[in-house]
């Protein structure tokens, strides 16, 4: 959003992009969780070699979708396939975190090695319950390689608002950062490149949006 002032009056145009912090942890489940639980590895199937089902791995990265693999016929597959897989002790990782409604707990883990990599160049994504143990170095220019098509969104967004606002962007004063992802370093780097560092600003990241929400709300004309 761009502004020249305070009010709604000063209003110079506004975009966004449907891009929050989760889509940063599903890539971490993506590109190191889900391998660790058999993703790419292959079973037997009579004499053939397959692949492991890849579906199921995309309900990880949503929290809140692996419960829907608790249904009977997945869970006796995902059984079926540790029969006759080239990897049994990753699927049955897989089944312990399936059965238990370990989802919450995984991307719990994520979001730590995902802020770790706000500070550092590289942190350890570590999860263990039963029998699932993981634990594998990862480094922010890894992570950073995984959500560049997300960045790349974000970027166009920010030059296509400056440029259908008629605004350089030499000429904002300030830019204020917010929400959790604003702490990503490739986030951050994409508006100090287009604006300069100086022109940063940031603070109460994770509830500033709550509460101009809430102000919003509370100057709103009632409805009749």
């Amino acid at each position: 959003m761009l502004q020249r002032g305070r009010t709604d009056n000063d209003l110079l145009g506004n975009a966004g992009v449907g891009l929050a912090g989760d889509s940063f942890d599903a890539k971490i489940i993506r590109h190191l969780v889900a391998p660790a639980l058999g993703l790419g590895s292959q079973m037997r199937s009579m004499d053939k070699i397959l692949s492991v089902p890849t579906w199921v791995y995309a309900k990880l990265e949503r929290w809140h979708h692996l419960s829907f693999l608790k249904a009977k016929e997945t869970m006796e597959m995902l059984r079926g396939v540790e029969a006759h897989a080239l990897a049994p002790e990753k699927i049955k990782a897989l089944i312990h975190l399936v059965r238990e409604d370990l989802g919450f707990r995984l991307h719990r883990a994520v979001q730590r090695v995902k802020t770790e990599l706000s500070y550092r160049r590289e942190a350890f994504f570590e999860f263990s319950s039963g029998d699932v143990e993981i634990r594998i170095l990862l480094e922010r220019s890894v992570f950073e390689s995984w959500i560049v098509d997300e960045l790349e969104v974000i970027e166009t967004c920010v030059e296509s608002l400056l440029r259908r606002s008629g605004v350089k962007s030499a000429a904002v004063d300030a830019v204020f950062l917010t929400g959790g992802s604003s702490f990503v370093p490739a986030v951050r780097r994409i508006f100090e490149s287009q604006f300069g560092a100086d022109k940063i600003r940031s603070g109460h990241e994770f509830t500033s949006v709550a509460h101009g929400l809430a102000l919003k709300a509370a100057t709103a004309r009632p409805i009749p």
